[in-house]
């Protein structure tokens, strides 16, 4: 019996499938109604992390009655020689009304029973062995264990005094009031259920969660690949707690506990951008919304860029890294590739991040990271968003495959109203070209021939006059005169954009859509 949560192990286990008994009986609460008896015991069991019972009552599930004997059987399998059994308060049922008890979960009695003939020998003693053997062997061995015992509880008081003098570190660096524990967020998500994930990607998995507040937090799980050390990723966490935007997802916490560092984030009812526009339930966003949520990530950015206390590029600005709100405001989130630089530098030269066709030229050819990386991947997103398509896209159509091209094609011949999406069926013809230009100017191969993020707000508002020409990038030009459109230039592999750049002379085909991965991207 537990005031909060119960949990065994079964470790060495032969591999296979095994049938769980669990056996429960209400003993804490008599069958005569009164007061001091009306105690409820609600909890949740789980098996190898998986959720097998809600809310399971003992009492209810034997009729009501006390003193009666429940049975439970589940069908588990064993990988890796380990079986979990978890019986975990739910939060839901008593914990100290009528009297001060132990609510949380109970179980009287329980088995685990292979459902397959063990093979696992049982090596007997030949007849013939020494007995003096037998008693130096029994000594030596112990001696060993003895000493093999001795070291390890020597080394796991080391680790745990390291680990608390760090603990106190990351907590100077963050602050105690951002640290949510780790059995708070595994409540509040139900032990990271399968049914409250949001979404998964190469930085990990993200959960839906409710704290007991009652606030409502994605919380997003790092995956083990990262190689970012505890300490960076606390100082990471204090810098972007300081940048406080309405159209920047609010950060409110992290949980430093475990190999798994946990960022939790306000929650957005919408889920990301390029969900809405392309997803498999899609929402007919209309005009005026999607001009709203190119405004509000421009705006977002120019508080990064230029207002901000400190100086921030987010590198990896795409539609899946943009999240909509209740109302479709839209929210830039996924600061895991974020770069902080001085106001005195004009570029930080660093390794490439981030994700193809939407990667500046002078990004992926030399790792140069300025805001005008942001402005550039900006002004894919407008595309995307005005067509209702990703910057990829499979289609007979050859012409159409790569947006660049398309759009760029529709605007010389004077027709770019065309790459407007076809559930768009009212629209204001000034907003659509004043966005269209500004999309065409941000994807500009020359960083210097990329406005400002201020400035492409004050052009969507109509405060500055959008440009009368905007000049065709040479990377499209190039690529359709030394390429003739040829697909079989595309490739997956990063590793292959030198060798494929020096051989046709594309020098900044690569990095602009033209690589892209299974998913588009």
């Amino acid at each position: 019996m537990s005031a909060s949560s119960l949990r065994y192990y079964g470790i060495g286990l032969e591999n296979g499938n095994y049938t769980v008994t669990l056996e429960f009986a209400e003993f804490e609460s008599p069958d005569p109604v009164a007061w001091k008896n009306r105690g409820r015991r609600v909890f949740d069991i789980y098996l190898q992390g998986e959720r097998k019972e809600q809310n399971f009552d003992i009492k209810k599930a034997a009729g009501g009655k006390s003193y009666v004997a429940v049975k439970k059987q589940y069908f588990v399998l064993v990988v890796k020689n380990f079986l979990e059994i978890h019986l975990f308060w739910a939060g839901k049922g008593t914990c100290c009304i009528p009297t001060q008890g132990y609510y949380g979960p109970a179980i009287s009695a329980f088995s685990v029973t292979p459902n397959f003939s063990p093979t696992v020998y049982n090596f007997v003693a030949k007849k013939k062995h020494s007995k003096t053997g037998v008693i130096v062997g029994a000594i030596l061995g112990g001696a060993v264990l003895g000493l093999l015992a001795f070291a390890g509880i020597f080394v796991w008081r080391q680790k745990r005094r390291k680990q608390s003098l760090e603990q106190k570190e990351l907590y100077n660096i963050v602050g105690r009031p951002n640290v949510f524990s780790y059995g708070e967020l595994r409540l509040a998500t139900e032990n990271f259920s399968s049914n409250n994930l949001l979404g998964q990607g190469g930085y990990g998995q993200v959960y839906k969660g409710k704290l007991t507040d009652g606030r409502f937090v994605a919380v997003k799980q790092l995956s083990e690949t990262s190689h970012q050390g505890k300490k960076e990723f606390a100082t990471e966490i204090e810098t972007i707690s300081k940048v406080q935007h309405r159209n920047l997802v609010k950060l409110y916490g992290c949980c430093l506990e475990g190999n798994k560092p946990l960022l939790v984030y306000e929650y957005m009812e919408n889920g990301s951008l390029d969900h809405a526009l392309f997803g498999k339930g899609n929402s007919n966003l209309d005009w005026p919304t999607r001009f709203e949520i190119c405004l509000g990530i421009a705006r977002g950015l120019a508080y990064l860029h230029e207002e901000s206390s400190i100086r921030v590029v987010h590198r990896d600005i795409k539609a899946s890294n943009v999240l909509l709100d209740g109302n479709l405001n839209p929210k830039i989130s996924d600061f895991g590739l974020a770069k902080l630089y001085d106001e005195q530098e004009t570029h930080v030269s660093t390794k490439v991040a981030g994700t193809f066709g939407y990667l500046a030229p002078e990004y992926a050819m030399r790792g140069h990271v300025t805001e005008k990386i942001d402005v550039f991947a900006f002004g894919i997103v407008v595309l995307e968003t005005l067509a209702g398509r990703p910057n990829y896209y499979t289609t007979e159509d050859q012409k159409k495959i790569y947006i660049f091209e398309w759009v760029w094609e529709l605007y010389e011949d004077n027709h770019p109203l065309d790459m407007l999406d076809p559930r768009l069926k009212e629209f204001d013809t000034e907003e659509v070209l004043r966005a269209i230009k500004v999309a065409l100017v941000c994807i500009q191969g020359s960083p210097h021939q990329r406005p400002s993020m201020s400035r492409v707000v004050a052009i969507l508002t109509g405060d500055v006059e959008a440009p009368n020409n905007v000049a065709k990038p040479s990377y499209i030009t190039e690529w359709q005169v030394k390429g003739n459109g040829d697909t079989t230039l595309m490739s997956s592999e990063p590793n292959e954009l030198s060798s494929l750049a020096s051989s046709t002379g594309l020098v900044q085909l690569p990095f602009v859509g033209s690589f892209i991965n299974e998913e588009g991207r």
